[in-house]
């Protein structure tokens, strides 16, 4: 929900058009819930979810490392104060020359899901350390993560065997449970998967020192979802069954877990209209729609909180759309959102729990808008 923080400064400020106001208090909050939750865990933000060049500094600050998906963000940790050692180009497919740059840069550890993409490692990055990615189900998330990236555990052992036999160091393995994974019990399978990784390859005397459990950590949009103290629990008992006393060096990326939650769209009512007089449900277009940053309700899988300054007031189901002249740019319509029957042209609405994935997808200029407008407090 908004932050007093937030309120005041959009009272204040009136920034024009639609905007995002992120509170680094209510970061700096999720950071600790996170530390406190895995505290033999180091915590790697990944940068993709809100790359606010504010956002990294204070995670930088407070010790976080950072899981990066490009060069470029990259190069935004290193600004922010991390060093390269706190750095993992976590994305399994990357150009040699980019792999080449980051090793110069100083990164040391690269994500992989396949031989070739070893072998790139290989050449650009000599004596680097390689995680491998496996596939995982993806079950109990609203946003999925499978088939694109990652294997199948037993080709995950020939990926390391062969990244051993080219010099690289096979240091572990990576999963992703699913975006907003609602599940806490989600990681048990993708651990048991790497402990039998593990013990595989033990027997052809490589030894993995390390698993990224990913991220998957949700933040609250129309539902409650568990606690950072709760995924905690689940994954440490996960570990302990799977790894005895044993248990591996661990990472954990949280990104929308870590400032979704911290960040507000202000967003205004543009157009409020019906398709024909017999029409079951209102339109609701707004300044803001799927190229303006709000990709993530594609098929209506993330369904933000609103609040409007009518909220007391009757309410109906709604089509909410976008303003572009786009007819993909419609955010709710198989599933219509209640809204207040009284609103009307004009009005501010805040979009609650956006500020992950929202001033990354916006579109530099499509039909001429701007890209989202962005301040960090």
């Amino acid at each position: 929900m908004a932050t007093q923080r937030i309120l005041d400064f959009i009272a204040t400020r009136r920034p024009n058009g639609p905007c995002l106001v992120v509170d680094l208090d209510v970061v700096e909050t999720n950071f600790n819930a996170f530390r406190k939750a895995l505290p033999d865990s180091a915590i790697f933000y990944a940068v993709k979810a809100n790359p606010a060049p504010e956002i990294l500094r204070l995670l930088a600050g407070l010790g976080s490392s950072f899981d990066c998906a490009s060069v470029a963000e990259i190069e935004m940790a290193l600004d922010a104060g991390a060093t390269p050692r706190r750095i993992s180009f976590g994305n399994t497919i990357k150009k040699e020359r980019d792999i080449a740059r980051a090793h110069e840069l100083g990164i040391s550890l690269f994500a992989v899901d396949c031989v070739e993409e070893v072998e790139k490692v290989a050449r650009a990055a000599p004596g680097a350390r390689v995680f491998c990615r496996v596939l995982t189900s993806g079950e109990g998330a609203e946003w999925p993560l499978s088939r694109k990236f990652g294997c199948v555990p037993a080709m995950a052992v020939d990926v390391l065997t062969h990244a051993h036999s080219l010099g690289l160091v096979a240091t572990g393995i990576s999963f992703h449970v699913g975006s907003q994974q609602t599940d806490t019990e989600a990681w048990d399978g993708a651990l048991a998967d790497a402990a039998q990784v593990f013990g595989t390859l033990a027997e052809r005397g490589i030894t993995l020192t390390l698993v990224n459990m990913g991220g998957g950590f949700p933040t609250r949009y129309l539902k409650d979802v568990p606690s950072a103290e709760a995924y905690g629990r689940s994954i440490f008992e996960a570990l302990r069954r799977h790894f005895g006393n044993r248990i591996p060096e661990t990472i954990i990326e949280p990104g929308r877990g870590m400032v979704g939650d911290a960040g507000v769209i202000k967003a205004e009512v543009v157009l409020v209209s019906r398709k024909s007089a017999t029409d079951e449900n209102r339109w609701v277009f707004l300044d803001i729609g799927k190229f303006g940053g709000l990709a993530e309700t594609m098929d209506e899988a993330i369904r933000y909180p609103i609040v409007t300054p009518r909220d007391g007031d009757r309410m109906e189901p709604c089509v909410l759309a976008g303003p572009t002249c786009d007819s993909a740019d419609v955010l709710y319509e198989k599933k219509p959102y209640p809204l207040p029957i009284s609103l009307t042209v004009g009005d501010e609405i805040l979009i609650e729990g956006t500020g992950a994935y929202t001033t990354t997808y916006s579109a530099v200029a499509f039909n001429g808008f701007e890209p989202l407008k962005a301040y960090v407090i």
